[in-house]
């Protein structure tokens, strides 16, 4: 489950926001005006809101977000652009906002058009009420859930700025964008292009770094907003801070994947390069196999290599060395190649939460670690009858 942070966006001055869930259709509001950036889906398929707000985002700047679940309003046409246009008046309207600084977002199924009726009515309904309370933050949050079993935020503060967000992914999770929904805001006073720089790396090494079922969304974005209340920090510093408030996030998907019995944290270590490193440890976290041994608490290190090998990397076998387990609790499952003969205290650790594996290529100095989660019957009920 998440880590249990509330009013995490709420926290940062300027932020409001408020939000309704009706059975699988819901609408989130969130108001703050200042320098924004946005990351995209890599899907060739963009839903409407994506083609609207990749275009809009040029410009750098937003007053407020509109968000709904239920209906992506994607592979829609010229309606749905016109739609998802739409949306971002009715928001534009009801906060007295500029409709050009409106970002949308949508998520749900895929191929139907959106009801822009249910939309003013949500907005009517919830717009009067925004605030900066716990219970807005978790309405909102709660507005744009699918298949997710709990609510996404974090926050990270320093001295002298904070960041925060909220976030929804449970399924349709891959390395490329967020593959995901994501709002983040920081007080920090932060010139649009040096935003979108930070944000693009820190979506690289953290939403770009989780899998859970291979498949990338038709609707990922992830915006940043800075009120810029807090003044002007350093510019490094924010970059660490947004890293870490991506990760706590990217982390929460993982737990929450779905179906999802146990969390897969994968860090391959000692790679010629952190690219290297990243692109080997994806293919691991990403491997059905791999998953299916994890939650069938079967030590299966010779899946981890064989994944690890047609990564594309190029690495000696023979010098590889691995751990699995649960936190400090990780046992060596291959030492240079070859089996240590001892699996128990692996198999034993695999039954907690979170299960830890660690490669070690004896190739260079770099690291990098992805995330994700089993693969269970859960998995399949779920996507088996998710239109129906």
């Amino acid at each position: 489950m998440s880590d249990g942070i509330v009013r995490s966006i709420c926290g940062i001055d300027g932020v409001q926001c408020n939000g309704i869930k009706e059975g699988k259709y819901g609408l989130a509001l969130i108001q703050a005006e200042g320098n924004a950036a946005a990351v995209f889906t890599k899907n060739v398929a963009q839903a409407a809101p994506i083609i609207l707000m990749k275009e809009r985002m040029e410009r750098g700047f937003l007053e407020a977000t509109i968000i709904n679940s239920g209906c992506a309003n994607a592979l829609t046409g010229k309606r749905g652009e016109r739609d998802a246009g739409i949306m971002g008046e009715i928001a534009a309207e009801h906060l007295s906002c500029n409709p050009d600084a409106i970002g949308v977002a949508s998520t749900g199924v895929i191929g139907r058009y959106i009801d822009l009726s249910i939309i003013q009515r949500q907005c009517s309904d919830i717009a009067p009420y925004m605030d900066s309370s716990q219970k807005t933050e978790d309405a909102t949050a709660a507005a744009i859930m699918t298949t997710d079993t709990f609510q996404k935020h974090a926050l990270v503060t320093r001295e002298d700025f904070s960041i925060g967000g909220i976030c929804k992914g449970s399924g349709m999770i891959a390395p490329n964008m967020g593959t995901m929904l994501g709002f983040l805001y920081t007080d920090a006073d932060i010139p649009a292009h040096d935003i979108k720089s930070s944000l693009k790396n820190a979506v690289s090494k953290s939403f770009n770094r989780v899998v859970v079922d291979g498949d990338t969304s038709t609707n990922d974005v992830t915006f940043l907003t800075a009120t810029g209340s807090a003044g002007k920090v350093d510019g490094n510093d924010f970059s660490q801070a947004l890293l870490e408030c991506c990760t706590i996030l990217a982390k929460q998907i993982a737990q929450d994947g779905e179906g999802a019995s146990r969390m897969i944290e994968v860090t391959v270590k000692n790679a010629k390069t952190e690219s290297d490193a990243e692109i080997i440890a994806k293919t691991i976290i990403g491997s059905p196999l791999v998953k299916t041994a994890i939650y069938g608490q079967d030590p299966n290190w010779g899946r981890i290599i064989a994944a690890a090998g047609r990564a594309g990397v190029s690495f000696d076998p023979d010098t590889i060395s691995c751990w699995m387990g649960s936190g400090s609790l990780k046992a060596p499952v291959c030492l240079e190649g070859e089996m240590t003969g001892d699996l128990s205290s692996a198999k034993r650790a695999m039954g907690e939460k979170i299960v830890v594996i660690e490669l070690d290529l004896h190739e260079g100095s770099r690291e990098a670690t992805a995330w994700g989660c089993d693969l269970t019957e859960g998995y399949v009920i779920i996507n088996g009858r998710y239109t129906t």
